[in-house]
């Protein structure tokens, strides 16, 4: 049978209570100078329409606050919308940090003088695309499943609230009740992709009463999951990049208040190996401007994206790590740049400003400059200058249990001599080298759950070295529960022999802490062989915004005077780091590199402009060449039918459910009657009704791909975003259906059903599926 999720009145205790204005609800207090009311939010009991813009201040320099904040008032808006993430400011269970370029306070005063008002976003959770969805790492040690994360598990709700209070105690005297500028704070965030118990949300909300913020509290969903956690006497927004229609209706069927969109895409976040992308100026326009027609208010995702400075870059699911780039193709630049897009959106906006309103001219850029090539000539190799802390463990276990929160990793032991074999862990996350004696013999790569290297015959007993890369914990679903490091057990097979366990094994970490904190280096002279830090630097004779060029680089991380700027990754999209420029002394300036796979030229300069759009997959680590067909004679399917049309999620609930690791939805044809199949997203049913955990889920095989005029690839398909999808090739020649997509899930499970979102946007979109069929089995696939 297939069921289309709907909006669900037994979730909201009724019709007629549903549908009574929000401010005849009970909210947990009143605000005397901000509202929810029947159809407007009230400002001193007059009718304010919120155009809003969301900017991290953690991913934007302190210094460069106002600048930004400035755009945000020129382009518009008359709202900053801005994420805390738990994990940003408490990185270690009970020490909380509001200092620098942490400090909340700070941003909120700045955002009141620029005539901004504030909206809050506090978690617990975030996604944001930041690690671990703002969630600290060390919540992974209060239990040991990967269920509990955004539940009222006490080993999450307790840590919850404590952090909450924590909240409220530094930002409840910045609310508007009290003279501050926050008008509004949401409880969790699109809690209703995630789960649907209405209790814990309950739970959430009263842990910030608790936490004595008094003005209205509210959530968001996507708009196919509006209904889903709809609680009476809060108010619900929607979230979307397309069909503002659809997505205020969806609120109407729901509430009698306001209507607002809590997160209105601009453009959308990359990730490592994947094209850079872009967001429709046109359309967006058009959007905004129908937004503000029927009377609703917005908030733009992003309004200034800025950079990921550190570590704090998330991971899309199941494992596509996010780059430090977060420019989103925002209307303001990642640097802080306006230009096409901001003045598109900006002229949009301008019919619909309250009378009297002026829009102030746009901040001027900041400086620029370049910086002359500078060489790198001093290295220190990662594996001789390792802390000299060393763990004994019978068997790798997830690094949180050692109290190691991210970083490098060595393990070593010993293995006997004997025949060439096979080594093999039972997961690695998320990259590893493998080394004999010192001379590499081949990686671990958890993108494609490529966990096992070919070891050759020994002659004499070897030491065995595995130095592993934490690059990123997911920040999106139940998948967030991302325990990190080389989990055992660690085997070896020799050919024709059964698995023998290596044991006793002697670990060492480099951890990087909260941001990115460096140990002591020995560096010398002249080309370390392998992983190792390099070190160099320039002269500057003022400060100014530059980019570093790392295109000539491998993989890993740089430093500037101390301080962590972030990730690099030659495989691309970004080649270059925004380096801003009060990070920059006048006079000498150190640069640290550490770089995993080596540079092919120690040298970096300092370019004008930031390069977003170049791939180089043929820098990425060595993965053989793919063989796969699909294997479907003979396979009877587990179900087939026709999905409904539009663009609603629908569940699918096979007559009876099926064991099997690999999962295939075949595309017969589409509503359109073109050649095409997309997918925004695909989610596997267990018998309990709930969602199966995708953290092992790789792409078996897929019928074709677009990769050139778009990211149409189909990991899209599973990476929990509705607003991306996998769509087949169309640059070229492009097949015909059928079209098929295979998932392998890891290990064999039970399917009981699937639920589908189909592309998203309105009915003239290619590729949603009519008629389909869908298998279940161990293997649809053969090389």
């Amino acid at each position: 049978m297939m069921r289309t999720n709907l909006p669900r009145r037994r979730l909201l205790q009724g019709a007629a209570a549903a549908l009574l204005p929000l401010h005849a609800v009970a909210q947990g207090g009143a605000s005397p100078r901000f509202a929810v009311g029947a159809s407007d939010f009230l400002l001193d009991g007059k009718p304010l329409q919120i155009r809003c813009g969301e900017m991290h201040f953690a991913r934007v320099p302190r210094e460069y606050w106002p600048h930004r904040l400035k755009a945000i008032k020129a382009m518009g808006l008359n709202t900053v919308c801005a994420y805390l993430f738990w994990n940003y400011h408490e990185w270690r269970e009970g020490k909380f940090d509001w200092s620098g370029q942490r400090d909340a306070v700070e941003f909120c005063r700045l955002a009141q003088q620029e005539g901004l008002w504030v909206i809050l976003r506090p978690g617990p959770y975030a996604c944001a695309e930041w690690e671990m969805g703002g969630l600290p790492w060390w919540l992974l040690n209060k239990h040991p499943g990967d269920a509990f994360l955004r539940t009222r598990d006490p080993a999450f709700v307790d840590p919850a609230r404590r952090y909450l209070r924590e909240v409220g105690r530094v930002l409840a005297p910045m609310q508007v009740t009290q003279g501050g500028p926050i008008l509004m704070v949401q409880v969790e965030n699109e809690y209703g992709f995630f789960g649907e118990d209405l209790e814990y949300m309950r739970t959430m909300r009263q842990a910030l009463l608790d936490a004595r913020f008094d003005v209205p509290l509210f959530q968001c969903n996507p708009t196919n999951a509006v209904a889903k956690t709809h609680l009476p006497g809060m108010l619900t927004v929607a979230n979307f990049g397309s069909d503002p229609a659809g997505g205020f209706k969806a609120l109407a069927a729901v509430q009698q208040a306001p209507l607002m969109c809590g997160e209105y895409y601009s453009g959308w976040f990359d990730t490592w190996g994947n094209p850079h992308r872009r967001g429709d100026n046109t359309s967006a326009v058009a959007d905004i401007q129908a937004m503000l027609k029927a009377n609703g208010s917005f908030s733009l995702y992003m309004a200034h994206g800025g950079t990921t400075f550190g570590l704090w870059g998330g991971c899309d699911r199941p494992f596509r790590p996010d780059t430090t780039s977060y420019d989103y193709d925002a209307p303001i630049s990642e640097a802080g740049w306006v230009g096409a897009k901001f003045n598109a959106y900006r002229e949009g906006m301008r019919p619909f400003l309250a009378a009297g309103e002026v829009l102030p001219e746009p901040p001027a850029r900041n400086p620029v400059m370049r910086i002359d090539a500078f060489a790198l000539s001093e290295s220190a190799p990662v594996l001789a200058n390792l802390p000299p802390r060393t763990i004994k463990a019978r068997t790798p276990a997830p690094i949180e249990q050692y109290d190691i929160s991210r970083g490098l990793v060595a393990y070593r032991v010993q293995l006997p001599a004997g025949p060439a074999g096979l080594l093999a862990a039972a997961k690695v996350r998320d990259l590893a080298w493998v080394y004999i004696d010192g001379k590499q013999v081949g990686t671990m790569d958890t993108r494609h759950r490529r966990f096992s290297v070919a070891l050759p015959a020994r002659s004499k007993a070897v030491t065995v070295e595995i130095l592993l890369y934490t690059i990123a914990r997911v920040n999106f679903g139940v998948e967030v529960h991302d325990r990190k490091g080389l989990h055992g057990p660690v085997t070896f097979t020799a050919k024709g022999g059964a698995a023998q366990a290596l044991e006793n094994w002697e670990i060492r970490a480099i951890d990087f802490d909260a941001d990115g904190t460096l140990p002591p280096l020995a560096f010398k002279r002249g080309r370390a062989k392998g992983p190792a830090f390099w070190r160099g630097g320039f002269e500057a004779g003022k400060q100014a915004d530059t980019f570093l060029d790392m295109s000539s680089w491998g993989q890993g991380i740089v430093w500037i005077n101390g301080r962590c700027l972030g990730r690099y990754w030659s495989i691309g999209p970004t080649q270059t780091m925004y380096l801003p420029g009060p990070w920059i002394n006048k006079g000498r300036n150190e640069i640290v590199v550490l770089d995993l796979t080596g540079p092919r030229i120690a040298r970096i300069a300092g370019l004008t402009e930031p390069i977003l759009d170049q791939l180089n997959p043929e820098l990425d680590l060595a993965r053989p060449a793919s063989t796969v067909k699909p294997a479907l004679d003979g396979v009877a399917p587990a179900h087939a039918g026709e999905f409904a049309a539009g663009g609603a999620t629908q569940d699918v609930l096979f007559a009876a459910p099926v064991k099997g690791r690999q999962f295939c939805l075949e595309s017969l044809n589409a509503f359109d009657g073109k050649q095409y199949a997309a997918v925004a997203e695909i989610s596997l049913l267990g018998k309990d009704g709930k969602t199966i955990n995708q953290q092992s889920w790789t792409i078996a095989y897929a019928s074709s791909e677009e990769l050139k005029k778009e990211d149409g690839s189909a990991l899209n398909a599973i990476n929990g975003q509705a607003s991306d999808h996998w769509h087949t090739a169309f640059s070229g020649a492009a097949a015909g259906h059928p079209h098929q997509l295979i998932i392998d899930l890891g290990q064999q499970v039970e399917v009981a059903g699937v639920r589908y979102t189909p592309r998203q946007g309105p009915d003239t979109v290619t590729g949603r599926i009519r008629q389909y069929r869908m298998y279940v089995a161990d293997k649809l696939v053969r090389e």
